[in-house]
């Protein structure tokens, strides 16, 4: 996983520069806009970078599939300049639009955390409380922000269009703009069905949870986390129908175990290893898959105290604890345990004989497991 390696610090660098260039614009228009641009650098400092990953390995698995060599490098090796600027560029733009979905998702979810640290809004209020401004300091965080946030999202547009910008291929540019775009629409739409899913879930047949909770999952995580970013990626190397589809069935499978996992770690994760409070889905009121699966096993009277304490933002560390235990003696864990095996093996399997580069699609695979058996 070295040239993965290599290219996130390329990921790294390339946020920093720009970021650097965008904060000078900022500050010369006003110092007071110096904590936006100095909050925008901590959040995108660091990370898994899964989504610019998935998105080289996307490219990677194109560009290398046509002289069907065993190495990556055969192709041409991976260095500076020319078409991987523009993909260090489109890529970096991924993690930018990430960055604006955590903090806006943060918000959404009255989330106090994000990787262990406060989250944007609890920064914003605890410089407006530090600085001793009048008014409320919890709107100033929410309102600074929702304006972090939307700035992210601009500049992410901004990054994105530089990428393609150095592309000689006019159709390869249309092509992962699409794909952008259209990963934008399910990522907003899929966020909306999961907070409609906190509060319009009991107007619904039991019998209906499991797909619909399954259905947040695929347009609010599976394919912006992973099939989106390797469509984006095998677009920039002019990917065919028969490779998009073959990234596509990797992808999808792939990206609804990722969130399988993270939907387990939102209930039983360490604390000092996910950054966030354990049990922070139960006290959101994620009606998740783990918590479909749990209702459809238990008697009446548990799922009726289940319900009775899922949302409640001052659930104590008893009965978090009463919670998880219920899910485990439900069988539901062991369940989505199977589920993420079930979609792990149903992507691989959709590498065999994917149209791809062999070195690429062995990276793809590493990828995999990397990211079902995560701790964070």
């Amino acid at each position: 996983m070295s040239e993965s390696i290599r290219f996130v610090d390329l990921i790294q660098s390339r946020i920093d520069g720009f970021l650097d260039a965008r904060a000078s614009i900022l500050v010369s228009i006003a110092d007071e806009l110096s904590p936006v641009a100095a909050f925008s650098r901590d959040f995108l400092s660091g990370g898994k970078r899964f989504r610019a990953l998935f998105c080289f390995w996307g490219w990677q698995a194109v560009r290398t599939s046509s002289d069907g060599g065993d190495d990556v490098q055969d192709a041409g090796a991976v260095t500076a300049g020319g078409a991987l600027d523009a993909v260090v560029s489109v890529a970096s733009s991924l993690e930018l639009f990430h960055a604006a979905a955590l903090v806006h998702d943060d918000l959404i979810d009255n989330s106090d955390t994000r990787r262990g640290a406060p989250a944007a809004h609890k920064r914003f209020e605890r410089l407006h409380d530090e600085e001793g401004w009048g008014g409320s300091g919890a709107a100033f965080g929410t309102g600074a922000a929702t304006l972090l946030g939307d700035l992210l999202l601009i500049l992410s547009d901004e990054l994105f269009d530089e990428g393609l910008t150095q592309l000689v291929s006019a159709p390869a540019r249309r092509a992962a703009r699409a794909e952008f775009n259209r990963m934008r629409i399910d990522v907003t739409a899929g966020q909306y069905l999961d907070i409609f899913e906190e509060i319009g879930w009991a107007g619904r047949p039991d019998g209906d949870q499991l797909a619909r909770a399954e259905r947040v999952i695929v347009y609010k995580s599976a394919k912006y986390s992973i099939e989106s970013p390797l469509l984006i990626g095998g677009s920039l190397a002019g990917a065919t129908l028969g490779q998009l589809d073959a990234l596509r069935s990797f992808g999808l499978p792939l990206g609804i175990a990722y969130q399988l996992r993270d939907d387990l770690l939102g209930v039983f994760g360490d604390a000092e290893v996910t950054g966030k409070p354990s049990g922070d889905d139960l006290r959101e009121g994620k009606r998740t898959v783990l918590i479909a699966l749990t209702r459809q096993a238990i008697p009446s009277g548990a799922r009726a105290a289940l319900d009775e304490l899922l949302g409640d933002p001052e659930l104590t560390p008893e009965q978090i604890r009463t919670m998880q235990l219920t899910i485990r003696e439900s069988g539901a864990v062991e369940v989505v345990e199977r589920m993420i095996a079930d979609n792990v093996a149903r992507a691989i399997a959709a590498l065999e004989a994917a149209p791809l580069g062999a070195a690429a699609k062995a990276q793809l695979r590493d990828l995999a497991v990397t990211v079902t058996r995560r701790s964070a």
